[in-house]
């Protein structure tokens, strides 16, 4: 526990140098704005999906397949093949997702690169819109601003709820203190470094988040033995019916449809669109949509199998385990916050 301690406040001092770093260049409006549009393919990629998938990869979408694959397992850890719902749904969201991404980056990034530019430099969307449709009474730049606010409050705070679930389970801290802790770390980068410390804490940040989604469940499924492997393929061929059947069976279709649109959202995301504004050229946008692209593909696939091979992994807890309760049978324990599925796996993967 000392070793994991050490290790989380060197990284909260990394990102708090990064703040006073640029702090120390004297940054102009434009640079603490939008880092003089100067963002490189790599930073301009991973702060933007890094940003936007953030905490909610680490623990809404491995959380989602965890309960799903407790459904499926049953109270008896016996396979119960007409509840696979919570898997599917994980499956379909991430492919909305994807495809929200993919079309973000092409058929938005480069046009809003150039025309924020071209619209009398536009540091924010605001301000873009304002200066685009001509609107002198700047009522669109109100308006905007105020849905931005008013939606952009609820959304960071679930980031900082994330924040304070890991800190809370990590450390068992209380979860407002742990709250407090993350919340000042990040409010303090941000208000240090500006746009320029946030977007380099998160290349930091997603790249740190790649490796660790990707090796955690490579790790896990080397450890499973006979009985976790073969209620694993069990569990696995719940994958197998993400198609609605002729017969009824599978996913239904208006799940399928209503998963997939999570992704209409992308196009109208300011951390997200705030990046293509902010890169170096329209040039910079093309390998910037291949990071992005494939980092996107990769940290949701792996984010899944987390919850999935969670299910199955934590399926011989203790009763009684902190953070576990029982289903009505009182056989068969689970997280008492799905969320947390990928915190619990790695306090046990790593004691």
């Amino acid at each position: 526990m000392t070793g994991i301690l050490i290790i989380f406040i060197l990284y909260l001092g990394l990102m708090l140098g990064i703040g006073f770093w640029f702090n120390r260049k004297k940054l102009n409006l434009n640079q603490y704005l939008l880092g003089d549009r100067q963002l490189n393919p790599w930073v301009t990629a991973m702060s933007a999906q890094a940003s936007d998938m953030s905490g909610w990869l680490l623990t809404g979408l491995p959380g989602l397949a965890y309960l799903g694959t407790l459904i499926y397992m049953g109270a008896t850890g016996e396979l119960v093949a007409d509840a696979a719902g919570g898997i599917q749904e994980a499956f379909w969201t991430a492919v909305g997702l994807g495809i929200g991404t993919v079309l973000n980056w092409l058929l938005v990034a480069r046009r809003l690169r150039v025309y924020t530019e071209v619209s009398n430099n536009s540091l924010t969307i605001p301000s873009y819109l304002q200066n685009r449709f001509r609107d002198k009474k700047g009522v669109l730049c109100v308006i905007t601003g105020i849905v931005i606010v008013f939606f952009f409050t609820i959304y960071t705070s679930s980031m900082f709820a994330a924040g304070a679930k890991l800190f809370s389970n990590i450390f068992e801290l209380d979860y407002t203190l742990a709250l407090i802790i993350g919340a000042g770390v990040i409010v303090g980068y941000t208000f240090l470094g500006g746009f320029l410390a946030v977007s380099w804490t998160d290349l930091i940040q997603g790249v740190l988040m790649f490796f660790c989604l990707v090796f955690v469940p490579i790790f896990m499924l080397c450890g499973f033995d006979g009985m976790q492997s073969e209620m694993l393929s069990k569990v696995m061929s719940a994958f197998g019916e993400l198609l609605p059947q002729a017969d009824g069976s599978g996913y239904p279709a208006m799940k399928i449809i209503s998963a997939i649109a999570w992704g209409l959202g992308y196009c109208g995301m300011p951390h997200i669109l705030v990046r293509f504004m902010a890169c170096k050229d329209k040039r910079t946008i093309k390998p910037a949509a291949t990071i992005a692209i494939v980092w996107v593909a990769i940290t949701m696939a792996a984010a899944i199998l987390i919850g999935v091979f969670g299910g199955v992994y934590l399926a011989d807890v203790l009763p009684n385990s902190s953070g576990f309760i029982a289903d009505e049978s009182g056989m068969f324990w689970f997280l008492s916050d799905g969320e947390q599925v990928f915190m619990e796996v790695v306090k046990r993967l790593f004691p």
